[in-house]
């Protein structure tokens, strides 16, 4: 039985553009697709992490605050002069960067107390910086019949202990944005789906999560940033060529 997940030995390498890609989810992300033979190119707010080991890493990295407009659409234009050697081609978009500000002592900042300057700030990151992305390389994703995959939250779908009003609110509108991105993008032979991550172990885990997992979670373990790396993965590759406008729960269980 063939492999359809593996990318093509022949033609051009495939390539990734991936957001909030230094730590976490994204840093297993940019590993899973490197280990493939995929081109990454990674976009986030800090320096390319020098500790990080894979094939012209510093090279394709560009340091951006998608909280900045003008700055999103300027790196754009950046983008696609990096893409236009190799065809003007981009295979795959993952939206993954995302911020949720809290308050003193790492407090859950709820929609009353949320400052209108975050909640802006939370929805150009989380909300607007997917869309701009895409519609920006739109030309470049048709031309590989790409895919688009944006990273959502259980929190989204539920209120949550520890995600704030702002980012919870983002990431449902985010799951609504990828219907809508589906239902326009694929004419064009773009696919778009979401995942929506649980209790993932990262370094950014608030204190309570193991009562989360102990109550809440039917497989009774957090999810590893590998887990839900091979999910985006699948949402990028023909192994899910007919999956479009999806929303796929990574998370033990725990929404059940």
């Amino acid at each position: 039985m063939v492999d359809t997940s593996r990318p093509r030995n022949s033609g051009p390498r495939r390539i990734l553009l991936l957001t909030g890609a230094s730590r976490g989810i994204g840093h297993a992300t940019v590993k899973r697709f490197s280990a493939a033979g995929w081109r990454v190119i990674t976009v986030s707010r800090q320096p390319f992490p020098e500790q990080c080991p894979w094939e012209m890493g510093p090279e394709d990295h560009i340091q951006l605050d998608l909280g900045d407009p003008a700055a999103t659409a300027q790196a754009i234009g950046e983008i696609r002069a990096r893409l236009e050697p190799e065809g003007g081609k981009l295979d795959a978009l993952v939206n993954n960067a995302a911020i949720s500000p809290k308050g003193p002592g790492g407090a859950r900042m709820g929609s009353i107390a949320t400052p209108l300057a975050d909640w802006q700030r939370v929805f150009q990151v989380n909300f607007f910086a997917p869309i701009l992305l895409a519609r920006g390389l739109m030309e470049e994703l048709q031309r590989a019949h790409g895919a688009v995959v944006n990273v959502t939250s259980i929190a989204g779908s539920r209120v949550h202990p520890f995600a704030g009003a702002a980012y919870a609110t983002s990431k449902a509108a985010l799951a609504g944005l990828t219907r809508e991105m589906a239902a326009d993008f694929a004419p064009l032979g773009i696919r778009v789906n979401a995942i929506s991550p649980g209790e993932i172990d990262t370094s950014i885990l608030s204190p309570g999560t193991e009562k989360i997992v102990k109550e809440q979670i039917p497989m009774r373990r957090l999810g590893t940033p590998a887990e839900v790396a091979q999910a985006i993965y699948f949402l990028c590759t023909e192994a899910s060529s007919y999956v479009n406008g999806a929303e796929l729960h990574i998370n033990g269980g725990q929404h059940v």
